[in-house]
């Protein structure tokens, strides 16, 4: 029997009857007995009822229960199949997705890669092919493009490509695009803006436009593309223009593309909206890249131009030395190409980046860039005394004043009694020659075009002893400078005597500054420089041994080069452009040292510089607008040039280079006079 307390009475009566059943006792009392019992049944039949109703509800309860179990067994069995087709349909799609996001993934690491390679790209011609490659092959087009705005408001083609046609003219190609005329953005007679073209709109409106299919669109004018179609047998259908707009800029350009194609069937669709997203971007990148590029044109341009200004303005500042820096990098050049063209001896692995062509260009036309220093009369002097004006004529006025002296002594001796007026005649005769065999003298001295001789010098000095009377003032009128010079000297009572040539202690200008020896030092300048910076003495300045200019002015003409090369070192030239002043500096340097200003061998000196070198050194010889030397043919000049060759001055086979490449004849037909230009056989002066 189960021992549940919830029967705990029933068990009891049936223990309690099994008892009486068993005793057989006459004295019990069965009737109270069984009273008992059939009271505890009536009880328990009562508990047994409500457990019997209790248990129909239970039971109710559980059908009910079992029942809505039933319904969500099945709505949950529902929800597990809807489940299950959802997560099918998930997966699909995140199958979808996810071959979307590799493929989108995969066009903006091209659209990075196409970014970067743009802007490192350095050639405008590369750019735009791979500008319009890149845009072909993200969209998967067919045909495409490129227009540039130019500066008369007109889109002009530069580029086109389509494949299924094998049609790729512009850019690298070398082609031209004679078929088709430049799209104006606005009306030539009203001046209206044309937005009725595709591309013209696209400019205006700095918008992108996607035409889906151009045969049914009827918001733009297509019989441009559609002629161009029919001459070049192809059919447009879908196209996307793309504006070229650098951020915050006008638009420079447009991009267009035709025919969108399946990448699995080749069939030709619309542009998507993702893809035109794509091309934007790649645009977008584009314009900027080309905007900077423009940008750095335009500094290049005004670099240019700012160098020929000075440079110019040097050749202008004498008239004399008028287009020598123009003159040079034309020999420069066509040298270095020479050289960047050879394949033997010190050539052979001689080569020329853009970057190091652009710098050499720039070095050769600044070469003389330190000559806005030096003063004209220097680089200008033709004679010994000439200064702002030639001092001649002060020297000859002096004669015209002792002439005139030993007239008026031969006038007062004649007047005296007992004159002797032949023999007064005779002296005053003899001392006329002499005065002007003298200033004949003078005069040739200061001309400079022999060497003078020891006996020359000492005759100068002898002339100097004559003396005049000096009646007027000889510091009324003077600058505050030229005054200051003057103060130097004690001030003479008038009239005082004066010489025929002197070396006076004003004619002596000193440095206001002191030679910058630590910038020297810092630029590697080693270079003698003199006491003064000018002398002008008269004895001191006929007596110059050859030539016409002193030891200052010497080093003045001489100065040009050191700064040239302290005005370039000052210069923020970028890191491609920082050997333009050892380029420019080393034109007047040799190869054993002997030069100026760094005094530079051939091993310590750029093959550029070297080539500056021959070419300034040429172009002075064979120059014919110098006061102070007459042109050279070119058999004279290549004679000169042969022998600095031979000296160790020139580069050797720099200048047997100039020789067989006929460097020397293509600038002699260009720019020599007919005269100068004669037979040259090159065997007389190239190395043996």
């Amino acid at each position: 029997m189960s021992d549940f307390s919830a029967f705990k009475n029933e068990e009891e009566a049936l223990t309690r009857a099994e008892v009486l059943l068993k005793q057989h006792n006459p004295e019990c009392d069965f009737r109270t007995e069984f009273e008992q019992l059939v009271a505890s049944y009536k009880k328990l039949f009562k508990s047994s009822r409500r457990l019997v109703r209790m248990s129909d509800r239970s039971e109710e309860r559980l059908k009910e229960a079992n029942l809505r179990i039933q319904s969500q067994q099945e709505e949950l069995t529902k929800a597990h199949q809807q489940l299950a087709l959802h997560a099918e349909n998930l997966e699909d799609k995140v199958r979808e997705r996810t071959k979307a996001l590799v493929a989108a993934q995969g066009k903006l690491e091209k659209l990075v890669e196409l970014g970067i390679a743009l802007s490192a790209e350095r050639s405008h011609i590369r750019f735009i092919e791979m500008m319009l490659r890149g845009a072909k092959d993200l969209a998967f087009a067919d045909g495409g493009l490129l227009f540039v705005l130019d500066d008369e408001a007109e889109l002009r083609i530069q580029l086109m490509g389509i494949d299924s046609i094998d049609l790729h003219v512009g850019g690298m190609t070398g082609k031209d695009i004679p078929f088709y005329a430049p799209i104006k953005l606005r009306d030539d007679q009203a001046g209206r803006p044309d937005y009725y073209n595709l591309l013209s709109h696209t400019a205006l409106t700095e918008r992108t436009v996607n035409v889906a299919n151009m045969e049914q669109s009827k918001d733009f004018d297509f019989s441009w593309l559609t002629q161009l179609g029919r001459t070049l047998e192809f059919i447009p259908q879908s196209c996307l223009a793309v504006p070229l707009r650098p951020r915050k800029g006008e638009v420079i350009g447009v991009l267009l593309l035709i025919n969108a194609r399946n990448r699995t069937t080749g069939h030709t669709i619309p542009f998507s909206d993702e893809i035109t997203e794509f091309v934007e971007a790649l645009a977008s990148q584009a314009a900027v890249t080309m905007d900077n590029k423009n940008l750095l044109k335009a500094q290049d341009r005004l670099l240019d131009s700012m160098i020929k200004l000075v440079a110019g303005a040097i050749d202008e500042k004498s008239s004399y030395t008028g287009g020598h820096c123009e003159r040079v990098p034309e020999i420069s050049a066509e040298l270095a190409r020479a050289a960047c063209e050879a394949n033997y001896g010190a050539f052979a692995d001689f080569t020329m980046t853009d970057d190091e062509w652009r710098a050499f260009h720039i070095a050769a036309w600044l070469h003389d860039c330190g000559k806005v220093t030096t003063p004209e009369y220097v680089v200008d002097k033709a004679t010994k005394l000439e200064t702002i004006y030639n001092r001649i004529h002060e020297i000859r006025m002096r004669f015209e004043v002792k002439l005139r002296d030993y007239t008026i002594a031969f006038l007062e001796a004649r007047s005296r009694p007992g004159a002797d007026e032949p023999a007064l005649q005779a002296a005053l005769e003899r001392q006329i020659a002499q005065l002007h065999d003298d200033f004949a003298f003078i005069a040739q001295c200061n001309v400079g075009s022999e060497c003078m001789r020891p006996e020359d010098i000492d005759r100068l000095k002898t002339l100097a002893q004559i003396t005049w009377m000096r009646h007027f003032d000889d510091t009324l009128g003077l600058s505050h400078q030229e005054q200051a010079r003057f103060l130097r000297r004690t001030k003479p009572q008038l009239p005082a005597v004066a010489h025929l040539l002197e070396d006076k202690p004003e004619h002596v200008v000193r440095r206001r500054r002191p030679v910058p020896a630590e910038k020297y030092a810092q630029f590697g300048i080693r270079i003698s420089t003199p006491k003064h910076l000018y002398n002008h003495g008269e004895i001191y300045n006929l007596s110059i041994a050859c030539g016409t200019l002193t030891a200052e002015e010497r080093f003045k003409i001489k100065e040009h080069a050191i700064v040239t090369i302290m005005m370039l070192e000052e210069l923020p030239f970028p890191k491609h452009m920082a050997r333009i002043p050892e380029f420019a500096g080393g034109h007047h340097e040799t190869m054993i040292g002997t030069g100026y200003p760094r005094r530079l061998k051939q091993e310590d000196m750029s093959l550029q510089a070297r080539i500056l070198a021959i070419a300034d050194i040429f172009e002075a010889l064979t120059a014919a607008d110098r006061p102070y030397k007459k042109a050279k043919t070119l058999n004279e000049a290549l004679t000169i040039m042969s022998v600095m060759r031979n000296d160790q001055q020139i580069d050797q086979e720099l200048f047997d280079l100039f020789l067989s490449s006929g460097v020397y004849r293509i600038y002699a037909e260009r720019y020599l006079l007919p005269s100068q230009i004669e037979g040259v056989d090159i065997s007389h002066y190239l190395s043996q």
